[in-house]
């Protein structure tokens, strides 16, 4: 058998061919083998197209089974997968396409204006369109295509898949994923969350993100489990299904919504085993209160774009609020001052890892690539955090800024370049400030040029056509400058103090 991920998943369910799958609020049911025949179907429509083994494939599109059979042809087909959030900006996407170079663009139908001109400007061979049904579709297409059986037969350090991050300078990186990333990761949750047999998982996510995507379906596929399929978050629908499930994988605001429902409590998760949290930091109260709603303590774990999980509190054992648990198995975790030195238990520094879930690097980017890692293989994450002396890491907060909201990364330098081209603009600073719904929001700091030279109305209207809606400041502040050391750096943190919430300072 080949490390192609698709192989080893095959392998795990090729005898479970009729348990169910996928199945969605809609009453629509989807079989492993129902789901092995329809990517089949699409691996074969993407060869059609020429996609070859390492060609690109970017989808933007919304969440659906067809979506999620389209990511596992590509997988079979031997492509790199390359999805991307359907929030983001006709600005966003043309860099994202010539960037990547695919070979095939599928996005929504309601795009296909914008999808045919930005194409033809990136020189992308073929544009197709995918709906949340079969209906008309790249979906229809690959339906009434034979299916081609064929898995690629691949190494563990070929590409499966790139997810681009945004990067501090502004210029977002593809962060390179290999097959053997994807399924050494999967591997290793699947027996250190302890699933088993009959698990049936509640999703909720998007499936461009590594956590819906990577994390809650390869496992789940691994084992041959059940997915109840959301088309996103919804309260309502959550505990509907709750009761039906065993395993959910969440961002914080899931929790903090669901807490929000007085009656929310111990009869809904009645057949729930476990609680996972990830993707942004849960506050200690949250962690209690659900415990003492429910009588559950929700799991929560610490990973990223470029490694998957890297660390998680222990399926069996005690899950410490606040802390994200021990390194995975097969993974290393460190605490290093920035000039690379090891330092000891309690002692704060940059988190910095090694496994076989690190990320080959950053797609045509190779000077970026070297900065970001050690000489002995460490990946410098570029969070902050120390180890206690039974190796359990905190995180104490972020390099380089970044801002996490909703379980979305958000990187401020991206969100400045914006603003900062704006006519009237002389500078600015985007901070986080804290969120009761989404953990953390976006604040802008402007400083004018001259006094009303630009405005609240304005800046919106901008931001509104270049960035993606979760980038969007919550709120703006203008100034009349920002706050300097004697190096002449901004002071974010005291902006930070100085705009948190009255109840938050």
């Amino acid at each position: 058998m080949s490390a192609n991920l698709y192989d080893i998943m095959q392998d795990h369910f090729r005898d479970k061919l009729d348990r169910p799958a996928i199945v969605t609020p809609e009453g629509g049911l989807w079989t492993y083998g129902d789901l092995d025949n329809l990517s089949a179907r699409f691996a074969g429509l993407l060869r059609r197209y020429g996609v070859t083994p390492g060609a690109r494939v970017v989808v933007q599109v919304d969440k659906s089974v067809g979506a999620v059979a389209l990511y596992l042809g590509a997988l079979r087909a031997g492509a790199i997968f390359i999805p991307l959030n359907t929030a983001y900006t006709e600005d966003e996407v043309d860099y994202f396409l010539r960037d990547a170079r695919p070979q095939i663009f599928v996005c929504r139908p309601e795009g296909e204006e914008q999808g045919e001109r930005l194409a033809a400007g990136a020189g992308v061979p073929f544009l197709k369109l995918m709906d949340t049904s079969p209906d008309e579709c790249f979906w229809a297409e690959a339906l009434e295509s034979d299916p081609d059986p064929e898995v690629e037969d691949y190494e563990a350090d070929d590409l499966a898949a790139i997810l681009y991050t945004s990067g501090t300078t502004g210029k977002p990186k593809g962060a390179m994923l290999s097959h053997g990333n994807l399924s050494s990761n999967a591997l290793t949750l699947l027996k250190y969350w302890a699933f088993e047999d009959g698990d049936v998982l509640l999703h909720a996510l998007p499936v461009f993100h590594v956590h819906g995507l990577f994390v809650a379906l390869n496992t789940a596929f691994l084992n041959a489990s059940k997915v109840i399929f959301l088309e996103k978050y919804d309260v309502a629908l959550i505990r509907k299904y709750l009761p039906d499930s065993t395993v959910m994988m969440g961002v914080p605001t899931f929790y903090t919504r669901l807490l929000a429902q007085e009656d929310f409590g111990k009869e809904d998760c009645v057949n729930m085993r476990l609680f996972i949290s990830g993707s942004a930091p849960m506050t200690a109260q949250v962690h209690r209160e659900f415990e003492a709603r429910t009588g559950m303590r929700i799991l929560e774990r610490y990973g990223m774009t470029e490694a998957g999980m890297i660390t998680s509190n222990p399926y069996h054992g005690e899950r410490i609020a606040g802390t994200v648990g021990f390194a995975l198995p097969g993974v290393e975790v460190r605490i290093a001052d920035p000039d690379g030195n090891i330092l000891a238990a309690g002692e704060t520094g940059v988190v910095e890892a090694r496994g076989p879930n690190i990320f080959e690097g950053y797609w045509q980017m190779p000077e970026k690539t070297a900065e970001e890692f050690r000489d002995d293989g460490f990946f410098i994450t570029g969070d902050v955090g120390s180890l206690d002396e039974e190796g359990r890491l905190t995180l104490e907060g972020r390099a380089k800024d970044l801002i996490i909201s909703g379980g979305l990364n958000i990187y401020p330098k991206e969100i400045e370049a914006c603003l900062d081209a704006i006519d009237g603009v002389k500078e600015t600073a985007v901070i986080a400030i804290p969120d009761a719904d989404f953990g953390e929001a976006v604040a802008a700091v402007v400083v004018p040029e001259r006094q009303g030279s630009i405005n609240e109305e304005k800046l919106r209207a901008v931001v509104g056509e270049k960035l993606a809606r979760f980038k969007h400041p919550k709120i703006y502040h203008f100034v009349d400058e920002l706050p300097r050391n004697t190096m002449g750096k901004v002071q974010k943190n005291l902006l930070r103090q100085f705009y948190a919430p009255d109840d938050q300072a």
